[in-house]
């Protein structure tokens, strides 16, 4: 309600514009009991269901930082929802009101956890699945160096090199998907792993396809040899690492700026002059706290 309180309301401003696209993003939506309630990711999450399925055997669900609901469901989903209302408005000529939830964006996403419970791949407890921590071959381990290798090694044929490369046997193990043994196989890999260094699993593993591969930290990802051979990483100009804009376009990829991030309120006085705004207009704004000026050397 705050764009109606400042007369901006999409009804408004369809009225002036009937081509408009206007994307309203929330945390609960539009409607709802919870509709004008605060929340944060991790309520968000909770409420769509898939913070249910998140988190090891015996241990609280956990929320992944704030990427699932704020980022993906919201962020994501609401720019898709606006692309696809771009679409739309290329045959009918009218724009519309994007409904951007982050609750029902995040339960969208995980259509996969609903669509696949009667695949037996969530049958167990959370915690105790194929692909939540439960698998011996689906998981993270310590290394001797106290890194971590990320092991993802599904199907059969994965699974023999993983065995291969850690050095046992494989007729002398249980079979990869008798449940019951799954712990103690979790046992058995993880003293196997902190044998090595991160370094020398690599080496082990680098040319199999075992699906076993490092966990970078952000200070390694960009010197591993496949990001750097895609230059997936880049610099500013002052050092500072970001991934690169994805995904990849052919034709008219996305350029990325060099330039470090500009701090809040640093272009504010440029952008308003370029709209028309007097200098004493632009004053009157500051001085009534609307809005903020970083550069210092602003001169009003």
């Amino acid at each position: 309600g705050v764009m109606e309180k400042l007369g901006l309301g999409p009804e408004v401003l369809l009225q002036e514009n009937p081509r408009l696209i206007y994307a309203r993003l929330t945390g609960f939506g539009q409607t709802g009991k919870y509709a004008k309630s605060a929340g944060h990711d991790i309520n968000y999450l909770a409420l769509s269901g898939v913070l249910s399925k998140l988190g090891r055997k015996n241990e609280n669900p956990y929320a992944p930082v704030n990427l699932l609901a704020d980022f993906a469901g919201g962020g994501v989903m609401c720019a898709m929802g606006i692309v696809i209302a771009l679409f739309e408005r290329a045959r009918s000529g009218r724009g519309q009101v994007i409904d951007a939830s982050m609750v029902e964006g995040v339960a969208y996403l995980s259509s996969f956890l609903w669509k696949s419970q009667n695949l037996g791949i969530w049958s167990q407890p959370r915690g105790e699945n194929l692909l939540d921590s439960g698998a011996p071959f689906y998981e993270t381990y310590r290394t001797s160096d106290g890194k971590f290798m990320a092991v993802g090694a599904l199907e059969p044929q994965f699974y023999n090199q993983l065995i291969e490369g850690l050095g046992l046997n494989l007729d002398e193990l249980p079979a990869q998907m008798s449940f019951s043994d799954w712990p103690e196989m979790k046992k058995k890999f993880a003293s196997v792993f902190a044998q090595k260094t991160q370094a020398e699993w690599c080496s082990i593993f680098d040319s199999s396809d075992a699906c076993v591969t490092p966990v970078l930290s952000f200070d390694d990802v960009a010197s591993h040899q496949h990001n750097k051979e895609r230059s997936s990483f880049i610099r500013n100009d002052q050092g500072e690492m970001s991934p690169r804009p994805a995904p990849v376009l052919s034709r008219t990829p996305a350029v990325p700026s060099c330039k470090r991030d500009p701090f809040v309120g640093e272009h504010t006085e440029e952008i308003l002059l370029e709209y028309g705004f007097t200098k004493q207009e632009i004053a009157k704004l500051y001085s009534d706290k609307a809005i903020e000026f970083k550069n210092p050397k602003a001169n009003l």
